[in-house]
Order: C-alpha cells, then sequence, then structure tokens
C-alpha cells in the first residue's frame, strides 16, 4: 500500500530519495544540481561532479529529520555559496560551466520571487502565511480568450487589498492560462511536472518589469520610501542611494549615482509641467499615495525606482 511505498522511499537501504531532494535544493540554490540531470539519476543521466558531497549532503539530510529548512540553511552559509561571483579569465577558461564550484552563481531568480522581492522591496508584501489562492492584477479578458464555449468560459477578478501583495507562492494557477508575468520570466504552466525551468533573458521581461501594474504599484511604494523614510537624508542623492541599497543589497557608484541624478532632474521637469502624466503613474495600483507629496515629485521617484526595479543585478543572484 502507498504507506509501504512511503516508508520503502525513505528506508536507509533507500539512499536515492534523499540524493534527488538534496540535488534539487542545490540545483534550487546555486542554478545547477551536483547531478546535472535532475531528471535523471539512472545509467543515462550524468554523474555527480561531488560524488561525496553529494552522499554527505544526503545522509545528513535524512539523518537530521528531512528538515528543509536546515538544509538550505546550510547550503546559503557555507563557503561554496558565499564566496565571490568574479572570476578571471582564466578561471573561465579552464571551468567554464563552474562544474568545480570555483565561484558563487550568478543566474536570474525565478519568476515568484522578482514579483516576491519587487512587493518586500516596496514595503507591500503581504507576509500571512496560509489560506486561499489569491488573484493579483493581469491583463482584462485574458481568460475569456482562451476558449469559444461558452460554458467554459470564465471571468477574471482581481482580488483586493492585503490579497493583491500575498507572496506569488498563493497566486492562483490555471494550468492553461498561467499568470502572464509568471510565463515572461519562464514559469511553466503545470501542465507537465517540470523537475528542472530553463531561464531566459528577453525584451519581454524588461517590458513587463516597467509596465505590468504590479511593478508599477511597487515602483512607486519604493519611492515613498525614498521620500519619507527621512532618517537616510532629504537630498535626492542620498535617497536614491537609500531605494539603491534596498533593491540591490550595495550603495551605487558615482557613475550610477550621476546617471540616477541626471534622470531624476528630466523627469521631474517633465511631470512639473505634465501633472495630468505624474498623477495617472503615481495612481496605477488598488493602493493610494500618501497625502502630501507632491505629484511630480514622487512620480520622478517612481521613475527611479522602475529603473532600479528593472536593473539586472535586482532580479540575479550573483
Amino acid at each position: 500500500n502507498r504507506l509501504t511505498l512511503a516508508n520503502w522511499l525513505t528506508s536507509p537501504g533507500h539512499p536515492l530519495t534523499a540524493r534527488v531532494a538534496v540535488n534539487r535544493l542545490w540545483q534550487q540554490i546555486f542554478g545547477e544540481g551536483l547531478v546535472r540531470t535532475p531528471n535523471d539519476f539512472g545509467m543515462q543521466g550524468e554523474r555527480p561532479t561531488h560524488p561525496e558531497l553529494l552522499d554527505w549532503l544526503a545522509l545528513d539530510f535524512r539523518e537530521n529529520g528531512w528538515d528543509m529548512k536546515r538544509l538550505l540553511k546550510q547550503l546559503v552559509l557555507s563557503e561554496t555559496f558565499r564566496q565571490s561571483s568574479r572570476a578571471d579569465p582564466e578561471m573561465i577558461r579552464q571551468d567554464p560551466l563552474n562544474l568545480l564550484l570555483g565561484r558563487a552563481p550568478i543566474r536570474r531568480l525565478a519568476a515568484e520571487t522578482i514579483r516576491d522581492q519587487a512587493l518586500a522591496v516596496a514595503g507591500l508584501l503581504h507576509e500571512e502565511i496560509g489560506g486561499p489562492g489569491v488573484r493579483p492584477y493581469q491583463p482584462p479578458g485574458l481568460w475569456e480568450q482562451l476558449t469559444n464555449r461558452e460554458e467554459y468560459r470564465q471571468v477574471y477578478h482581481a482580488s483586493t487589498g492585503d490579497d493583491l501583495y500575498r507572496r506569488s507562492v498563493y497566486t492562483y494557477w490555471k494550468r492553461t492560462a498561467h499568470h502572464p508575468v509568471m510565463a515572461a520570466f519562464d514559469a511553466p504552466s503545470r501542465e507537465a511536472c517540470t523537475v528542472r525551468r530553463e531561464l531566459t533573458n528577453t525584451p519581454q521581461q524588461a517590458l513587463a518589469l516597467l509596465h505590468d501594474p504590479q511593478f508599477i504599484e511597487a515602483a512607486r511604494a519604493l519611492a515613498q520610501r525614498m521620500l519619507t523614510e527621512a532618517e537616510f537624508g532629504k537630498s535626492t542623492a542620498s535617497r536614491i542611494a537609500h531605494a539603491f541599497r534596498l533593491a540591490t543589497g550595495r550603495p551605487p557608484s558615482d557613475r550610477e549615482t550621476t546617471l540616477l541624478l541626471e534622470l531624476s532632474g528630466a523627469e521631474r521637469s517633465r511631470f512639473a509641467s505634465a501633472p495630468a502624466e505624474a498623477n495617472a503613474l503615481i495612481h496605477v495600483g488598488e493602493s493610494t499615495p500618501p497625502a502630501g507629496l507632491e505629484p511630480a515629485e514622487l512620480a520622478a521617484a517612481t521613475m527611479i525606482a522602475r529603473a532600479l526595479l528593472n536593473l539586472a543585478e535586482t532580479i540575479t543572484i550573483h
């Protein structure tokens, strides 16, 4: 019966389950597994790049109660993960695929993580755990276009309030029409099991980060943090530095600061002469901007925040 099968899969005499689980989590953190064919651990799959490490991690994982949180903490606190991602040409020539783990991984975040990170940086993320699925913003009419049979036609009604800002793991998922932003960032449709996502880099992804209502709203909320968290200074440069650190985890360079200051000045002038455009931008999304902030200034700061959320560095592990 199923209980017998479960006991066999997790028994000490069956090491494959722990190895596969460890490899999946290693792949999640490093981009590639210790076995680079996660869908095939058999004779046709690749051999582990570090077989003794894989065995040790699998045994440690099993003997510590299959604790995934503990294993993930082990991986992200390891020297292997925390080393620099910089590599000299000779290192790249000798190990272009980083099979020897001589440098930290560089890879784009998963689709769900990109959205969650934008909401978290903006201060919008609602961190309640559990509950039914929610429906964030998506283009109107998308579901209706997917069927010509009236009896199967469904209308998508976006959630309201805190549900709009729940973590992406709670997003309602229609197998034949998954969320378009998730699709743009390579999330699979879930019509079939996928053990490894292919990561792409396309103009459509930049357009989603710049124009999707969720990201525009997140940018405006981040702009509010730039303008209202006074402990970080009231100069434009200090506000930009604060937002840059929130988005990327580091302070901007002098050149980056100069470029963003130039952008800020140009956008402030543009919105000062086009108040209707400023108001339209800062009112995208269900949440509303706080009273007391000058619309042109908030709109200009929103454009800075949009640029920061669209940086490759913001959506990349490195």
